[in-house]
């Protein structure tokens, strides 16, 4: 049978042709029988010329038409509604040649050449008879390539339209080793009531149904669908064992149409609870139209996304600046393939590099700054005092004196919430850089200086989650520091939306902090994403404490509370309520600093928490220079 099968797999066009030929003819001979009363002898409607002739009429007319609707190169066993359409529209159009060459005749002859109840029955008789061997095939060979016995049970989260094409790319998939065994909604009008045959159930029974029944996979169908509820269909569907999928947007189905290949398992991403963001997006148009806009740490996570944003608006020319060649090379690509780097410019360079910086900015005027370069990683920083200062101190004072020199309109830096009440080397000298730039805002009218500050990002480069999916794909240990630590997430295009956004409506001198949703707790990311692959904690994979890191905190700040901030326009945007420096006083704290760049790390950590008195380390060695006094 597999061979038979096989052979079957793709029916050769003309074979197509043929049946469809049959078809139309034998319909024609027995719709003239009916017509006449099955009395072909005795007072017969048609003579037996006719019978030859008007069958050979009706099938060419009915061949032209399923050749120019291309309906013998349809795939029988992957037959659609769209399909069903086009042999539906060839009837129709056969039908109304048809009665067209009767009203010729009529006029000429006085007579119709077929009648017109045969044209009629003919049609239905035609279009019923294609569409059914077509369907019966498809059926007969889904159920013989893939027996239900098999098959592995599905269900399906959304009984809408979403969720019924999920169902035909499964039955379109000869692969496919699955078998919808129900569909899932909230939508009262529609339980109870069933979509192919399959019962459609109350998505508030799904874990009693569960319970009860051995389900493969869970595959949620509806677009647009809020985090949470995701979230929480998701922890359902994990606590029986069961695996997620998730229908990706339409916009991502290939020529409009789903493929059982594009359903996806359901990313930890996809899980944050997260609030639409809604974007002014008059405001950044008028912002960044016919503007020269220069991003620093262009070819990282973060500036890289800001990259593709900016794109998206009608800017006059982009300066992409960065230190690191790999990186550099893949954003060359990816803005090669965007527009063939028309009005882009990418430099591979240091923004401590003073000489080259200078050489571009004076070059080029930038309109707006995007200030996203900046060492990160808290470990590395803690070990690395003075590269810390290098960058994010002086190269930020680089860029910002600069600025000001050659008229730059707004400078926008990217800072983090690590910089709020710092406890390690990389959140102080982000703040330093903070206090440098909001003090340099009020010093002088040309430049306006607005800084924007977020928690962790996902998916950036050594962020938790990359890692802990190599740890699960190399079998483990998952490495938490700590069973209490918590985080704040943001994906890197609403982190990189709402940077564009803040830097459109800022004023200068503002510190913008966005909504980052609930705090998450480490652990038990780890544990939903070792569950979402499939893996049993404490049976295939464990999970290893090994401590909090030098300079790390259990829970960050983002000063979010409505004592600490001011609302906006944009409810995802809210400003800081923070001390203000003077310039004067900053500058020369801030030189100092920088002077200390390559002496010994407590030199340099002593200084900084003069400029930061809020600086206390934690799990550092920096921990004795805490109660230290200028």
């Amino acid at each position: 049978m597999k061979r038979i099968l096989k052979k079957l797999d793709i029916v050769p066009s003309p074979f197509i042709l043929l049946l469809d030929a049959c078809g139309v003819y034998v319909a024609a001979i027995g719709v003239m029988l009916i017509r006449s009363g099955f009395s072909i002898l005795a007072n017969p409607k048609f003579s037996v010329t006719d019978y030859v002739t008007i069958p050979l009429i009706i099938l060419s007319v009915y061949l032209i038409f399923f050749l120019i609707f291309r309906i013998p190169r349809i795939i029988v066993r992957y037959t659609n509604t769209k399909d069903v359409f086009n042999i539906l529209f060839s009837c129709i159009a056969s039908t109304c040649t048809l009665v067209l060459i009767n009203l010729v005749t009529y006029l000429l002859q006085h007579k119709y050449f077929i009648p017109n109840s045969v044209i009629v029955m003919q049609f239905a008789i035609t279009t019923l008879l294609l569409i059914f061997y077509r369907l019966t095939f498809k059926m007969l060979y889904l159920r013989m390539a893939n027996p239900d016995k098999f098959k592995r049970s599905i269900v399906i989260v959304g009984a809408g339209e979403a969720g019924l094409i999920t169902k035909h790319a499964l039955d379109r998939d000869a692969q496919s080793k699955y078998n919808v065994a129900a569909f899932f909604d909230e939508d009262k009008n529609k339980v109870s009531k069933k979509i192919e045959d399959i019962p459609i159930l109350d998505l508030q029974d799904l874990s009693d149904y569960l319970s009860k029944n051995s389900i493969s996979f869970l595959i949620i169908s509806i677009q647009n669908f809020p985090a949470g509820k995701k979230n929480a269909i998701t922890e359902i569907a994990l606590q029986y064992n069961v695996k997620v999928l998730v229908v990706p947007p339409v916009t991502k189905w290939i020529n409009g149409e789903l493929s059982f290949k594009q359903i996806k398992k359901v990313k930890i991403e996809d899980l944050l609870e997260r609030g639409q963001i809604v974007l002014d997006t008059e405001l950044i148009t008028r912002e960044l139209y016919d503007k020269t806009i220069l991003i620093t740490g262009a070819a990282g996570s973060i500036g890289s996304e800001i990259v593709r944003q900016v794109m998206k608006y009608q800017y006059k020319k982009l300066i992409l600046i960065d230190n690191a060649e790999t990186p550099v090379f893949f954003l060359y690509n990816e803005c090669s393939g965007y527009n063939g780097l028309k009005n882009i410019e990418i430099e591979i360079v240091n923004v401590r590099d003073r000489i080259k910086i200078e050489e571009i900015i004076s070059k080029e005027k930038p309109d707006i700054i995007y200030h996203a370069a900046a060492y990160k990683h808290v470990p590395m920083m803690e070990e690395n005092a003075g590269a810390a200062i290098k960058t994010n101190v002086e190269g930020t004072k680089i860029l910002a004196d600069l600025a000001v020199k050659y008229g730059v309109q707004k400078f926008v830096m990217v800072s983090t919430d690590k910089a709020v009440n710092p406890t390690n080397v990389m959140g102080a000298s982000k703040r330093i850089a903070e206090i440098y730039v909001q003090s340099l805002n009020f010093k002088q009218p040309a430049t306006k200086f607005i800084t924007t500050r977020f928690g962790n990002v996902l998916g950036t480069n050594g962020s938790v989650i990359p890692v802990f999916k190599q740890q699960i794909e190399d079998g483990g240990p998952v490495t938490v520091t700590h069973p209490d630590i918590t985080r704040y997430f943001m994906t890197i295009m609403e982190a990189c939306q709402l940077v564009i956004n803040a830097g459109a409506m800022g004023n200068g001198g503002e510190i913008f902090i966005f909504d980052m949703g609930k705090s998450v707790k480490i652990y038990d990311l780890a544990v939903k994403m070792i569950k979402l692959s499939g893996l049993t904690l404490g049976k295939d994979i464990q999970i290893v404490f090994t401590g909090l890191r030098p300079g790390e905190k259990l829970y960050e700040e983002l000063l979010a509370n409505k004592e600490n901030t001011m609302e906006t326009p944009n409810a995802k945007i809210m400003i800081a309520k923070v001390r203000t420096y003077e310039y004067d006083v900053v500058a020369a704290q801030i030189d100092e600093l920088i002077a200390l760049k390559d002496q010994d790390a407590f030199t340099i950590v002593k200084k900084m928490k003069d400029i930061v008195p809020e600086y206390i380390s934690k799990n550092s060695a920096f921990e004795m220079l805490n109660h230290h006094s200028s």
